[in-house]
């Protein structure tokens, strides 16, 4: 590996600017995102998927981690500055420039590679809803992944409160997922709005005899009017309202007091 500049000359000698229709905010604190490369574990000689690195503050973490890291950019500025990266780390970058929605990304990987990246603002939510949504055992190995805070904290929510809702149940009914760390919004040039945090998210079993389509039906009826008691909000569900009384769940009861184990009960009552 070869000496590299520090990121801001990187910027610089190609012109870059974070771009808003993009979503993009550039992160420059080395220590910082070495920090991230750090949540997933040991990444020495293992497969990473990185979207969005712009010019490639994390994916310089992650390769000083000993990471092979294919990275997808839709951002074609950004692709000389990401070449030269490769450079300094021979055969550990793979730069593809498309957009992450559209990549066939488990063909580019032999093995399970771990998920990271500060995501792009307008597609972040889009993207780990796929991911959550694969056949499981999915195809990626665990999910760092940078995100405002406030859907941060709607990925790991619990039951009774403002954040719970569709996306916590996605995300632990067959994983588990927790805030690594919060990130400042001084620390990205240029500073969005609102602060942001890293999500750490690992898959874990997939509970028996539960039809995924179901429990997305399920939490789309229940979250779409959540303010509604269950037996008029699930009503779009045939057989739901009675499912739910069969295992004790009070129909008076509204969306965010029921539990992800209590939706993954009724999802399998309606799976049959």
């Amino acid at each position: 590996m070869t000496k590299l500049p520090p990121l801001r000359e990187v910027i610089a000698k190609h012109g870059l600017s974070a771009s808003k229709a993009l979503g993009q905010n550039f992160l420059f604190d080395s220590q910082l995102l070495d920090r991230i490369a750090r949540v997933p574990g040991d990444l020495d000689g293992a497969e990473v998927f990185e979207v969005g690195p712009g010019p490639g503050g994390l994916t310089r973490a992650l390769l000083g981690a000993g990471a092979k890291v294919t990275a997808v950019e839709r951002d074609r500025r950004c692709i000389p500055a990401l070449e030269e990266l490769g450079e300094a780390f021979p055969g550990q970058l793979k730069v593809i420039e498309g957009d992450a929605l559209e990549v066939d990304a488990p063909a580019l990987f032999a093995g399970k590679p771990h998920i990271a990246s500060n995501l792009p603002y307008n597609v972040g939510t889009a993207l780990l809803v796929g991911w959550l949504s694969a056949e499981w055992e999915p195809w990626w190995a665990s999910l760092t992944l940078m995100f405002q805070k406030e859907v941060a904290e709607r990925i790991v929510a619990t039951t009774d409160s403002d954040h719970y809702g569709r996306l916590a149940v996605l995300a632990q009914w067959r994983s588990s997922a927790r805030i690594a760390m919060p990130v400042h919004r001084s620390a990205f040039t240029p500073p969005p709005k609102v602060m942001s945090a890293v999500v750490h998210i690992v898959p874990g079993e997939e509970p028996p005899g539960v039809k995924f389509k179901v429990l997305e039906k399920l939490t789309a009826a229940a979250f779409g009017q959540r303010r509604k008691m269950l037996r008029q909000s699930l009503k779009a569900v045939p057989g739901a309202v009675e499912a739910a009384e069969a295992l004790g769940i009070d129909p008076t009861r509204r969306a965010e007091t029921v539990s992800v184990a209590e939706f993954v009960a009724l999802a399998r009552a309606l799976s049959n």
